[in-house]
């Protein structure tokens, strides 16, 4: 099954979307098969269990943190995570960078934008994305490298909502990008989503029950 829905997801996405088949709760093995399938970015929501199947899978495996991040436990995933979605603070900017650059690596982040109007999303608003990017600060932050923008849309299936969202965020996402050309990713859009997010310019989508089928549980 896992195989089969991965084959077919990703026969509709266009070549410039990168896909996180999002593997949170579910076992290495179902992991694995997806590997076997040709997928190489998984995303995980918490790190004690990410640094666990990065631990019993192979190598190549390019390991996305998508869940809220808490500043203590990033040097758990320091060594080796390749992309830090939700970003949503300076103090977590600058703790990555600090472990980071004890294993002497650059660590890419995507700042989290509050683009949903349900308030337990978490993310920054525009104006405080703006603050953190012509900083000063950041640019002293040499372990770090921020390449995007991330944004939960609300939870509904309210099409005209999640467009507005989307195209906001985008929006923001371009005019950035003229003042920063390391700006590259647009990570927007999950199962329920990711085709109308991927229409208003999303580069990335996470994508977990669509692939791996529905949780038993909520994590």
């Amino acid at each position: 099954m896992i195989t089969r829905n991965l084959t077919e997801i990703k026969a509709t996405l266009p070549e410039h979307v990168t896909l996180v088949a999002v593997s949170k709760t579910k076992p290495i093995v179902d992991i694995q098969e997806a590997y076997d399938a040709g997928q190489r970015v998984f995303g995980e929501n918490k790190i004690q269990e990410m640094v666990a199947k990065y631990d019993a899978l192979p190598k190549d495996i390019n390991w996305h943190m998508i869940g809220h991040l808490q500043r203590n436990k990033v040097k758990y995933m320091a060594h080796f995570v390749d992309l830090i979605h939700g970003v949503d603070s300076f103090k977590t900017l600058k703790e990555i960078n600090k472990q980071a650059k004890k294993h002497n690596r650059v660590i890419n982040c995507l700042l989290q934008a509050r683009i949903a109007q349900e308030e337990t999303k978490f993310g920054l608003t525009f104006n405080d994305i703006n603050q953190i990017i012509t900083s000063e600060e950041l640019s002293e932050l040499e372990n770090i490298s921020i390449v995007g923008l991330m944004g939960m849309a609300t939870f509904t299936d309210d099409k005209h909502q999640l467009q507005e969202e989307f195209s906001s965020l985008k929006n923001f996402f371009d005019t950035l990008k003229t003042q920063n050309s390391k700006l590259k990713i647009l990570s927007m859009g999950m199962s329920g989503d990711y085709p109308l997010a991927i229409e208003n310019g999303s580069t990335m989508v996470r994508v977990g029950s669509s692939i791996f089928g529905h949780r038993n549980y909520i994590a």
